[in-house]
């Protein structure tokens, strides 16, 4: 019975909380075609491919309806290659936004004209991520592979300002750029971005040619980032992604950051899931290993009985990273692990710390992204629409902290009154700006 007893407790130890493996955010690769050739693209996109293996639009329609299915309201990251060079990107976008997802399109920023970005406002866009890895053009340009892409991707910026869409800077962090990265983070508050993201370097597709940073780089890198999330917390939030250990230095640092509201800091399977342009379905944009494939399978099918999700979902990992103290809250890079080992579930390499093994768990949040809560309060009708708006990724969190904001003031029904009072309380108004979810995976 004791054996039974470990066994059951060590399940569920590792298996993601029961309702929330669902799909939250899907990043949509829409084509393999690209203007640009840039030096980490996990993909291999560039100007020699062809639209040729694409889903249609109407296949693209087909998968939308199956995945609001599973989740009415998920965040739908729409990308490429360059999605702006497909001409059906904003019916694409309109279909998905008209029926409950929230929409936003990662780009390299060079192709953003000002009909471009008048074009995706009006099928409902509600953010756009642009790409910006060093503010000196000659390093941008020669890691992008054309003249000038720096220089493009400054004026989209500004177009996006003038327009009042919400815009993120997403920079790959490398050797040749990473003492820059406190520059980058500044320049990218100063221009109104909402929020900044550090990739780190997955090797895969072109990516697998560059050196990557050492463990130790990359832990210093992370203390930067730990330093710049507290700095801009509230007016811009600065995230490391494909680095989960990131919550380990924040945790250790700021017991009391948001960046701690994550069940797990590497969602791949459990609530995040690629799509490739031809409609097979990855557990992330790094991690190639197909869980199945939309043009013989439903999304649902997929995502409920992939036994590629199942293995991500019992989070059964190997070497330090399944004895760590974090493995709850943090759990490693599975992309990375599977690039340098072949196995998903292996230890992550980049991670510099070694866990004692004498240490408690550390347990995972009792409300975080991705948890589905139940109102304690009354909900006026209009205000409970307006949270049905939000992406199901934030709504537990958002809920949970709109009921504490109305407690403190002795309240006890929630309206739409008192949401607006809420957000003209937030470091920056942003009442007065488009709703702009940023997934942090």
């Amino acid at each position: 019975m004791a054996e039974m007893a470990t066994s059951v407790l060590l399940a569920a130890e590792r298996e993601a909380p029961a309702g929330e493996c669902l799909p939250h955010v899907v990043a949509w690769n829409l084509t393999r075609r690209c203007n640009l050739r840039c030096s980490h693209c996990y993909i291999s996109a560039g100007p020699s491919e062809s639209a040729a293996g694409e889903l249609d639009t109407a296949a693209c329609r087909r998968v939308i309806e199956q995945l609001l299915a599973v989740n009415p309201a998920p965040m739908l990251i729409l990308s490429g290659g360059e999605p702006l060079l497909r001409d059906d990107l904003p019916a694409i976008a309109s279909y998905a936004a008209r029926r409950g997802a929230t929409v936003v399109v990662g780009t390299n920023g060079t192709l953003l004209t000002e009909e471009r970005i008048v074009g995706l406002m009006e099928a409902g866009v509600t953010g756009v991520a642009v790409s910006v890895d060093s503010l000196r053009p000659r390093y941008h340009d020669s890691f992008r592979r054309k003249t000038d892409a720096l220089a493009d991707t400054m004026g989209a910026i500004e177009r996006l300002r003038t327009r009042r869409l919400d815009f993120i800077v997403q920079t790959t962090a490398t050797r040749g750029n990473k003492s820059e990265v406190p520059a980058l983070i500044e320049w990218a508050a100063a221009q109104g971005a909402v929020a900044f993201n550090l990739y780190f370097l997955v090797p895969t597709g072109r990516g697998g040619q560059l050196t990557d940073l050492t463990a130790s780089e990359y832990e210093a890198l992370l203390g930067v980032l730990a330093d710049y999330e507290r700095r801009y917390r509230g007016a811009m939030m600065v995230r490391a992604k494909c680095a989960p250990h990131f919550i380990r230095r924040v945790y250790e640092e700021s017991p009391g950051s948001p960046v701690l509201n994550y069940q797990t800091r590497c969602p791949c399977g459990i609530q995040y899931c690629r799509i490739t342009p031809e409609g097979a379905i990855t557990p992330c944009p790094y991690l190639p290993t197909i869980a199945g494939d939309l043009r013989t399978q439903t999304f649902g099918e997929i995502w409920n009985g992939s036994p590629v999700f199942a293995d991500l979902r019992r989070r059964e990992l190997g070497g330090k990273c399944g004895r760590c103290e974090y493995r709850l809250i943090c759990g490693g890079c599975r992309a990375r692990a599977f690039a340098s080992t072949g196995d998903y579930l292996a230890a992550d390499p980049s991670c510099v710390y070694e866990p004692p093994g004498d240490r408690p768990l550390i347990e995972r949040p009792a409300v975080a992204y991705g948890t589905p809560v139940a109102p304690t309060l009354a909900w006026s009708p209009e205000a409970e629409e307006r949270m049905r708006r939000i992406p199901s990724f934030v709504r537990g969190v958002v809920m949970r902290r709109v009921e504490d904001f109305a407690r403190a003031r002795g309240l006890g029904t929630v309206t739409p009154e008192l949401l607006s009072e809420i957000r003209g309380a937030m470091p920056i108004d942003f009442s007065r700006r488009k709703p702009f979810f940023v997934r942090d995976d």
